[in-house]
């Protein structure tokens, strides 16, 4: 019997070198349910369980943080796909390698294929250097037309609009000094936490959708008929997409990793394309993808906006889910003096996210680096938001208070 990673590539090499799918009909040793979770990741659960649990104790029950993964009847594991937030924790302490995560490349690129209309590859801020040092934006633009995308949209665009949301919520909202915001957006591990977990705290987190959410839905105001594929290096990203409140953004979502197998299978190598810069975003958009990235960017937009307002936000590092915790502790014992705070699920920030290509440190310094190149501070100085706030139909940055539906997500309903 193949495994489900032998059936993955190879239902992925004939997908791409094919050109119909009558060859599934001819698969050999195959499991049908592994098939079937390939070719309708929608139906099943983002943590799939692909072999014999022999756990007296599964490390994966004790391990994950939203309590979503119990041993069914015949001891195998069983995922409450509304507790579950992708984090991938139970996979990472899985003694037996038994559990895997969902792969979504297969109907994806069916769907790439067979759009009639523009697909757009919405791809997130952690990108710098992931495939490999030599892969600059504009290359990473070429090698993605030969996917079959049309165009590579960055999200950290929309994570400038998203911070200038986050500081004029600031600036509305925190009056006293027992007020405070929590932030990021960008984390649906964190957000997942509060949400799930720590419900109390939820009017603290200003309503906001992510950055990915937001590309996905101003493509769609834009171009109404639009495919949308969300690339990065999460997991959790795809458990986000399905929420039902904010289904209607993103068609797709891949990983670092998956784009990696296309690119491989396509004999792409994206460093060798042609050069297609565009240079969209502030540093404070590019940014977001590293642990504090958000804090500083928020901090920076304020003071341009309200330079006599003052951010105080928490000392202690947030990222990875026990450092969130401890966080989520220190605010509700009160054991803080800060107004602000930003929770990361992974280690590092996105550059520590489970479907990365290269170690969070070197992320690190590459998103920084990247950060650094921008022609634009903060998103107020960037002309290219401006423009496009316009476009949505947003004539003030302050409309983004007022009357933005495509940023603005209700988290007290949920």
């Amino acid at each position: 019997m193949k495994t489900f990673e032998e059936l993955y590539y190879e239902v992925l090499f004939r997908t791409l070198k094919e050109k119909d799918s009558s060859f599934l009909e001819k698969l050999e040793l195959y499991d049908t349910h592994h098939l079937d979770c390939l070719l309708h990741p929608e139906k099943h659960p983002l943590i799939l369980h692909t072999g014999e649990c022999s756990c007296d104790e599964p490390d994966c029950v004790k391990v994950c943080p939203f309590h979503a993964i119990h041993p069914g009847e015949s001891g195998e594991p069983v995922i409450d796909e509304d507790m579950c937030a992708g984090c991938s924790i139970c996979i990472q302490e899985c003694r037996a390698k038994n559990l895997t995560a969902s792969k979504d490349v297969i109907p994806a690129l069916r769907a790439i294929r067979s759009h009639k209309d523009l697909v757009y590859a919405l791809v997130a801020p952690a990108f710098h250097g992931q495939f490999s040092s030599e892969v600059t934006p504009g290359k990473l633009r070429s090698a993605l037309k030969k996917i079959g995308f049309d165009g590579m949209i960055e999200v950290s665009l929309f994570a400038d609009i998203l911070t200038l949301k986050e500081a004029l919520e600031f600036d509305k909202n925190i009056k006293t000094e027992e007020d405070y915001q929590l932030t990021s957006c960008c984390c649906p591990m964190w957000i997942g936490m509060i949400r799930k977990i720590y419900k109390e705290l939820v009017p603290h987190v200003p309503p906001a959708v992510s950055p990915m959410i937001a590309s996905g839905r101003a493509v769609k105001a834009l171009h109404p008929n639009a495919l949308t594929v969300f690339i990065g290096p999460c997991l959790a990203k795809k458990a986000e997409a399905r929420e039902k409140d904010i289904a209607d953004a993103v068609d797709y979502v891949l990983t670092f990793q998956e784009i990696q197998d296309i690119f491989h299978v396509m004999e792409i190598n994206p460093s060798e394309t042609e050069e297609s810069e565009k240079d969209h975003s502030s540093r404070a958009g590019r940014i977001y993808a590293h642990t504090g990235g958000v804090s500083e960017a928020v901090i920076a937009t304020l003071e341009r906006l309200k330079p006599d307002r003052e951010i105080k936000v928490h000392t202690r590092k947030a990222d990875g889910v026990q450092a969130c915790r401890r966080l989520i502790q220190d605010i509700l014992s009160g054991d803080t003096k800060a107004n602000f705070f930003e929770g990361m699920g992974c280690v590092g920030g996105c550059v520590g996210g489970p479907k990365v290509l290269i170690p969070h440190e070197e992320g690190r310094v590459n998103v920084e680096q990247y950060g650094n190149d921008a022609p634009f501070e903060t998103p107020i100085d960037n002309p290219y938001v401006i423009e496009l706030l316009h476009r949505l139909g947003l004539d003030t940055v302050e409309s983004l208070l007022e009357k933005s539906d495509i940023f603005t997500r209700d988290l007290s309903n949920r």
